[in-house]
């Protein structure tokens, strides 16, 4: 069956500024970290990416090294991209990252311009690309000059193979010298994504404050704690979850999911009963509140997930009542 994408697409999803650029990003993000490498099934992959862009989700994040193995999932993706969505490039915003280890020797992790130019090239073989719209560094490199990391980022916009460039997971500090370089360079930094949720907050610490003032668009992960902030975790840890799958590359580990946090969660998911909402959606909507937040980013093993969701647009509005006893429940 050739795919043919849902005409009410753009009717389903809300899209917001990216800081100061001119790019809008879908409120809700599809993250390809885990469920689209090699071990995964590939008709699951294909029909998440399908309900995906008929949902009106227009942005797919990618890094080097996602899969397992690392690159899979670019793979996957460029497969899937060159079967049912080549027509649709221009209405898609794809990102890949690079700064985590890929290849063996001193030249395949971190921040180098070796390293940075090389992983980019070879992801977009993997995806069938001309070009991705946004090129991030993964992680901060403390090795290797900010100066020499941001000029490649700057370099690979000038070379025509990233439109725009972002960060990830950088402290407020080395988050802001970055962004003065760039901006010197001509080549403004789009976009920070930090790891952020209801059980990890630490960007509220000057990161959002500082991303609000120098107009940086913000896009968290794993904002449902990795299913913690789902109903999944609410009676112990069940056999098809992340915690128990051993994946690596990043899955959670069973010691995470703790008794006190399973408390935690109960009472979130009262809440959210009380919002009309699941608890997945209420985590998701408390991301989305913040106005520096350009975009979450989900991730999920079945299409219905997607479906799910993407609700969280339909009511991300907190009383101050209820933000303040959601502080209370996390304590």
């Amino acid at each position: 069956m050739v795919y043919s994408a849902a005409e009410d697409r753009y009717q389903q999803m809300q899209y917001r500024r990216c800081g100061n650029s001119g790019l809008k990003l879908p409120l809700v993000s599809l993250g390809l970290w885990h469920n689209f490498g090699q071990i995964d099934k590939y008709e699951n992959a294909r029909n998440i990416l399908r309900l995906a862009f008929d949902k009106g989700i227009t942005h797919f994040d990618l890094a080097n090294n996602y899969g397992p193995p690392s690159g899979s999932a670019e793979e996957t993706f460029g497969s899937i991209f060159k079967k049912d969505f080549k027509p649709y490039r221009d209405e898609l915003i794809i990102s890949t990252k690079a700064g985590w280890g890929m290849w063996p020797g001193p030249y395949g992790d971190l921040g180098s311009k070796k390293y940075l130019v090389a992983s980019l090239d070879q992801s977009l073989k993997r995806m069938g690309l001309d070009y991705v719209d946004i090129f991030y560094h993964h992680r901060p490199d403390p090795d290797t000059p900010l100066e020499e990391t941001m000029g490649t980022l700057d370099l690979m916009v000038q070379q025509g193979k990233a439109l725009y460039v972002g960060i990830s997971s950088y402290q407020p500090a080395e988050a802001a010298k970055a962004f003065a370089i760039l901006k010197q360079l001509g080549t403004p930094c789009l976009i920070h994504q930090p790891k952020y949720s209801m059980f990890e907050r630490w960007i509220e610490d000057g990161l959002l404050d500082l991303l609000g003032n120098e107009g940086v668009g913000c896009i968290p992960f794993s904002s449902l704690a990795q299913g913690l902030l789902t109903n999944k975790y609410l009676k112990g840890i069940p056999q098809d979850s992340r915690a128990a799958s051993h994946r690596g590359n990043g899955a959670m580990d069973e010691d995470a999911v703790t008794d006190e946090k399973i408390e935690k969660v109960k009472k979130l998911n009262a809440l959210a009963e009380q919002r009309g909402q699941s608890l997945a959606q209420m985590a998701l909507a408390w991301v989305i509140k913040d106005p520096r937040v350009t975009s979450v980013i989900i991730g999920v093993s079945k299409p219905e997930q997607v479906t799910d969701s993407i609700k969280c647009i339909n009511n991300y509005a907190f009383s101050s009542e209820e933000l303040s006893l959601i502080n209370q429940m996390l304590g």
